[in-house]
């Protein structure tokens, strides 16, 4: 290999907003910062974070009027 033309192969810590640290070397200069990482994501923890989606599709069936269909009744049996 040449030399002087590489850059250079230092170690780094990648913290994670859970708290999660893991050290690791790279080329990118200083510490990084991620939002989640394998310590965190429900596909490797198994835990699956419930999005409640009911209000938007609420807030949206108002907005633009739109009604669900209701179950037809039974007719009354007085004839």
């Amino acid at each position: 290999m040449k030399k002087n033309i590489h850059p250079s192969y230092r170690r780094t810590a990648i913290k994670c907003v859970c708290g999660n640290v893991i050290e690791t070397r790279s080329t990118v200069g200083g510490d990084l910062t991620v939002e989640i990482c394998s310590s965190c994501h429900p596909f490797f923890t198994g835990k699956q974070k419930l999005i409640d989606t009911a209000g938007r599709v609420e807030r949206f069936r108002r907005k633009y009027g739109l009604q669900e269909k209701k179950a037809a009744e039974p007719e009354s049996a007085e004839q």
